[in-house]
């Protein structure tokens, strides 16, 4: 980007409240309303910070005070880098790949491990929820608690695609996939955690009313105009269980709720706007997400890109856009489980991307010259200069291409606290 006569870089650990400060981001890779905007807050400044730039362009005009320009370290040569470390350059950095690429699969099968732990605990409340409802809530508060401790007490977490095995029993993962995502939309929301736990409560238990409704009914593909207005009751169900359940009036809003709709066209009550709790129109957008992704029949699935842009551009007016705005902008372009071209030709999965800040996710890359079991993982926050071109449907794809990324028919997610990021270059 140019610089204006007068602006110069500095380093961003030289930053403070009062500067003014210009980002070379494009508008949609941070956080804040403009590009440019004199710092007021040390959170700002940890904004700033958390993009990863070693410097940033100041104007010092528009500046309270001005600290030394940001000058660039000396590389040091490969022959000193050689005699210091025993290996040369080049040695060093195929090192740092290798240790790159383990740790992230390394973090994937942690991850796959605490997905299958905690949708076992969700199986195991799910079957006591009749015979010992107190026992069942205490399990699923408990749960909810270990999930959300995670999401709050880490700055960066990423949503990470699970394999299919994983989330392979439907009515669990389901309630796990939209707790998760839900309590990280209320994070990006500043909903306080109070609310935030109840809201990750209600979500696991806001298909419990289905239990009562016949498998036959639920799973019917063509159900009759009876059979759906059954499936429907689910919600009023759901609130005769969350009673006994002991839920509180939040978690049971969002059992109620969570298929309400902002313009009134939604039920069990035809509620609109206002009268619909905050948290079930978190959850409505969440759970509707999901049921794109995931159908009851996976051939009606949509892509992750297809189901973000379906909702933006077909349900809108169901949503609460605020929300919605954010949760897309917080998913990204081009969430996990997006098949993706890149700019210069490649084609890839995106497996992982930090939830808030997506743009620049983790793609698992096609390949062929090396198995798929040690496939490489390119970092684009790391990799300035390649880009997502488009995204495409996994039917696109040649038939090694397809066995080779797997695209899910069940995309399930979990979040990742394990990785650091940063991939040598």
């Amino acid at each position: 980007m140019g610089i204006s006569p007068g602006e110069y870089y500095i380093s961003v650990d030289h930053l403070d409240v009062g500067m003014y400060v210009l980002l070379d981001l494009g508008w949609m890779e941070h956080d804040f309303p403009l590009n440019s905007f004199k710092i007021k807050n040390q959170r700002q400044i940890d904004q700033i910070k958390a993009h990863g730039l070693k410097k940033i362009r100041i104007d010092p005009a528009r500046s309270v005070f001005v600290p030394p320009a940001y000058v660039e370290e000396e590389p040091e040569s490969a022959e000193e880098i050689e005699e210091a470390t025993g290996e040369s350059p080049e040695d060093a950095l195929e090192r740092a790949q290798r240790e790159f690429m383990l740790r992230q699969y390394t973090a994937l099968a942690e991850c796959e491990k605490q997905f299958a732990k905690a949708a076992g605990s969700l199986r195991a409340i799910n079957a006591n929820v009749h015979a010992r409802p107190q026992e069942a809530f205490n399990a699923a508060a408990g749960l909810v608690h270990d999930l959300l401790d995670t999401i709050t007490g880490h700055k960066d977490v990423a949503i990470r695609l699970m394999n299919d095995k994983a989330g392979s029993e439907e009515m669990y993962y389901h309630a796990l996939n939209v707790s998760v995502l839900a309590m990280m939309l209320a994070r990006e929301l500043n909903i306080p955690p109070a609310d935030n736990e109840q809201l990750g409560i209600g979500c696991l238990f806001h298909d419990i009313g289905k239990t009562l409704i016949p498998y036959r009914v639920l799973k019917a593909d063509k159900p009759s105009r009876a059979e759906v207005n059954l499936q429907r009751q689910h919600c009023e169900y759901g609130a005769t269980i969350g009673a006994k359940v002991d839920l509180s009036s939040q978690a049971l809003a969002v059992v109620v709720q969570h298929h309400e709709h902002v313009d009134g066209s939604g039920y069990p009550d035809g509620l609109k706007g206002e009268d619909i709790s905050p948290l079930a129109r978190i959850a409505c957008i969440v759970n509707a997400y999901d049921n794109h992704c995931n159908p009851q029949n996976p051939a009606d699935a949509l892509t992750p890109y297809e189901a973000l842009a379906h909702m933006y551009a077909h349900e809108r007016k169901w949503y609460d856009v605020a929300y919605l705005t954010v949760f897309i902008r917080a998913m990204g372009v081009y969430p996990p489980g997006a098949v993706v071209k890149l700019e210069d030709g490649r084609i890839g999965i995106v497996i992982a991307a930090n939830f808030g800040t997506p743009l620049r996710p983790r793609v698992l890359i096609y390949d062929p010259s090396v198995s798929k079991n040690n496939a490489p993982i390119l970092d684009l926050q790391q990799h300035p200069e390649l880009n997502i071109k488009s995204s495409i449907r996994p039917s696109e794809l040649t038939a090694h291409a397809y066995e080779y990324l797997a695209p899910r028919t069940r995309v399930t997610y979990f979040f990742d606290t394990a990785t650091n990021p940063s991939y040598p270059s």
